[in-house]
């Protein structure tokens, strides 16, 4: 006879952690059969009231983030032929879904506005909430960052405090206690209460309300919590240590109650700690498992003892003599030089046949433009495709995005002051792709400057395009070209003629309507170019229903251009927006070299046969090239609201220095090679404290020729 009981399992990377929580949810859907004998289904402790034939999910999967999500899912699957129920989130994933399946509910505890909430994305929160508050010159100087970063700053506080169950009201309290002299002048809780009113007047939620609303008047309602525990009598959460502390309460709450748990932890992961998560606080899950398994097997027996040399060595500052073969060293002067012998060395494994290159990754704790663009190049050029893992562009950085916005401005009134002649000229380029020949274009930029310069005619209001034959000189144009421009003449027109009788519904369908027309045209467009797209009707999408939402409180009765502008303006300033859901690449996208920063290539939780450690010199391995955001250590339940101190900072630095190595060791299976150049982009001399695992590695013996293409990708 089965027991049900609930399982924690841990154990450092690839050690099989996921592997076990499968194959417990496996044996919970054999036991599931013995369930309608009386007897058994008290020896199995089984809750009461709980049917598994009902139709929804009786099964809770929770997994870090949305990648992971997807692997697990597979996995439970695939495993069982897909025959059980399951509901597979992240843990904000599932307060975000909770709060708006409850959202009635929530309304008579609250007694807010009958409406169905709108949840604002980072861009789109950052820009009403500086709006909001219209923080002065005085503050700004008191806090020492400019509006932008002060005003990230502030909403991060309602988020963490939020995550760690914090009530808003007791910010201040904790800044008070923990800051000390760093607050003093600026009223956060006042801020962030006015923000949550402002919010919820309007129906508008945010990640940090939404993790609020849910444990402080979701949870503790009996009629959700009824509703709660008919839905789930199981709850599997992998990769614990990414949790915010909030997460807890929750699984606290469904294990009082009966409910099975199967959790796992890794000791060397706690990824997002200073991001929201609180590891050692859900560590203490362990302790309401009856069932503690920890898994010890390493993958790669040799990596696993050269984990522990490199530890020791990093930790200690010892000297080794020389690390185990596995390990070697690209080690050159300059960083150009560095980034060149990288890709040569990449390609030269691949065209070989030793490794494919999909088993290869390029881990690097921070990886600017230069270095992104110089290894894609040099790799791409050698038939190799990379795959930059999570990278994240401004929309307004994509030529095509460029060109459709200048478009908005020439079929709306009003926007004259946003467009310019070269902006023109850039737009009649890159909105007439000629399909017959890749990277080209009906209209070159030639030709498109110099129809910008004798066509348009600049207005605040109505800025317009002239017919070709305003230029004396149009023969020099060309049939091609000349053809091209008539019809995006016409184009316009009736897009404008749609306006001026109220046939084009939004700002969003003439962005659908152009993109259709002048870029999709049935082709194939490259990967990237297609999420931009994704991404920008996605936004616009966004920003129109929270505009909507604003002039139906509000009453506002401002024209649509100034939205358009609005809108404009927020991409041009480089605003970097939400990723589109994410599309994953198949065929010859996905046999490519991955490129990753630190925190993305441990966040994927991915491993490789070889891993190529970028700047193995450089000090932003002491930090990871991971971000913390302010006030995080006082959110942390085992040390909450005390000040953080120096040598605390420098304790936690070490200690995240030792995860990392121990979790990319752990996700190697074959070699690592530390690529080091003695000098950083900046001309600085790099002393970072991976050195002395550089001078102790072998060297990677070179025969590669420079070519001179790849020398100038790197000037």
């Amino acid at each position: 006879m089965v027991r049900l009981d609930s399982v924690w399992v841990t154990g450092s990377s690839n050690t099989g952690k996921t592997t076990r929580l499968v194959e417990q949810f496996c044996l919970w859907m054999e036991s599931k059969g013995e369930k309608s004998h009386p007897t058994k289904q008290k020896a199995l402790k089984i809750p009461p009231k709980l049917d598994w034939q009902k139709t929804e999910p009786a099964v809770l999967v929770f997994a870090a983030n949305n990648d992971n999500r997807q692997d697990l899912v597979e996995r439970l699957v695939a495993a069982t032929g897909g025959r059980y129920p399951i509901r597979a989130k992240t843990p904000l994933g599932f307060l975000q879904d909770e709060v708006i399946l409850y959202w009635p509910l929530l309304i008579g505890l609250l007694n807010l506005l009958a409406q169905f909430p709108v949840r604002l994305r980072p861009e789109t929160e950052q820009e009403l909430a500086t709006k909001l508050w219209k923080l002065d010159g005085e503050i700004l100087s008191v806090a020492g960052v400019n509006e932008y970063r002060l005003v990230r700053r502030i909403l991060d506080l309602l988020q963490l405090a939020a995550y760690s169950g914090t009530p808003t009201e007791e910010i201040a309290t904790v800044l008070a206690q923990g800051l000390e002299d760093e607050v003093e002048g600026i009223d956060y809780a006042q801020l962030l209460r006015h923000w949550r009113s402002w919010c919820m007047e309007r129906g508008l939620l945010t990640y940090g309300i939404i993790t609020e609303l849910y444990y402080q008047h979701l949870l503790p309602d009996p009629n959700y919590q009824q509703h709660l525990l008919r839905r789930y009598r199981y709850v599997l959460a992998d990769d614990v240590d990414d949790y915010p502390g909030v997460a807890r309460h929750l699984i606290d709450f469904l294990l009082d109650r009966g409910v099975v748990g199967a959790f796992s932890y890794n000791p060397d992961g706690a990824i997002r700690l200073g991001l929201g998560s609180d590891p050692e606080y859900l560590a203490g899950l362990a302790a309401r498992c009856k069932k503690v398994e920890t898994l010890i097997a390493s993958p790669v027996k040799t990596l696993a003892e050269v984990a522990v040399l490199m530890t020791e060595c990093v930790s200690q500052g010892l000297t080794l003599v020389s690390l185990p073969s596995c390990v070697q060293t690209i080690a050159t002067i300059s960083r150009a030089q560095l980034l060149r012998e990288t890709g040569e060395e990449v390609a030269r494994a691949v065209e070989s046949g030793v490794v494919q290159a999909q088993e290869i990754a390029i881990i690097a704790p921070g990886l600017d433009a230069i270095a992104r663009y110089s290894l894609v190049e040099i790799l791409r050029k050698k038939g190799i495709a990379v795959a930059p893992t999570g990278e994240q562009r401004p929309l307004n950085s994509y030529p095509a995005i460029r060109g459709l916005l200048t478009l908005l401005t020439l079929v709306y009134p009003g926007l004259g002051r946003l467009v310019d002649r070269d902006a023109i000229a850039e737009m009649l380029v890159v909105l007439t792709p000629d399909l017959t020949t890749q990277n080209t274009y009906k209209i070159d930029p030639i030709r498109a400057g110099l129809i910008a310069d004798a066509c348009f005619e600049p207005h605040p209001d109505h800025p317009n395009l002239l017919p070709f034959a305003a230029y004396d000189r149009w023969d020099r144009l060309g049939y091609t070209a000349t053809t091209a421009y008539e019809q995006l003449l016409a184009w316009i027109e009736k897009q404008r003629s749609q306006y001026e009788m109220r046939l084009l519904p939004s700002p969003i369908s003439l962005l659908d309507r152009a993109i259709q027309d002048f870029l999709w045209l049935g082709s194939n467009l490259p990967y990237d170019l297609v999420a931009a797209l994704r991404e920008l009707l996605e936004t616009a999408q966004h920003y129109w229903e929270v505009d909507i939402r604003l002039r139906q409180i509000e009453g506002g009765d401002a024209p649509v251009n100034a939205t358009i502008a609005q809108f404009i303006s927020l991409l041009r300033r480089g605003t970097i927006t939400a990723n589109p859901y994410p599309v994953r690449p198949i065929g010859a996208a996905s046999r490519a070299v991955t490129l990753a920063t630190i925190f993305q290539y441990r966040s994927s939780r991915q491993r490789h046969r070889w891993q190529f450690w970028l700047d193995a010199g450089s000090p932003l391995w002491l930090s990871g090239g991971a971000a913390t955001l302010f006030g995080a250590n006082l959110f942390l339940q085992h040390r909450f609201a005390r000040p953080w101190t120096a040598e605390e900072a420098r304790e936690a630095d070490e200690a995240r220095l030792q995860r990392i190595i121990r979790d990319l060791l752990g996700r190697a299976q074959e070699r690592v090679y530390l690529c080091h150049s003695e000098l950083a982009v900046n001309g600085q001399e790099q002393l970072g404290p991976l050195l002395n695992l550089v001078n102790a590695s072998l060297p990677v013996v070179s025969e590669a020729v420079t070519s001179p293409e790849s020398l100038e990708l790197t000037k």
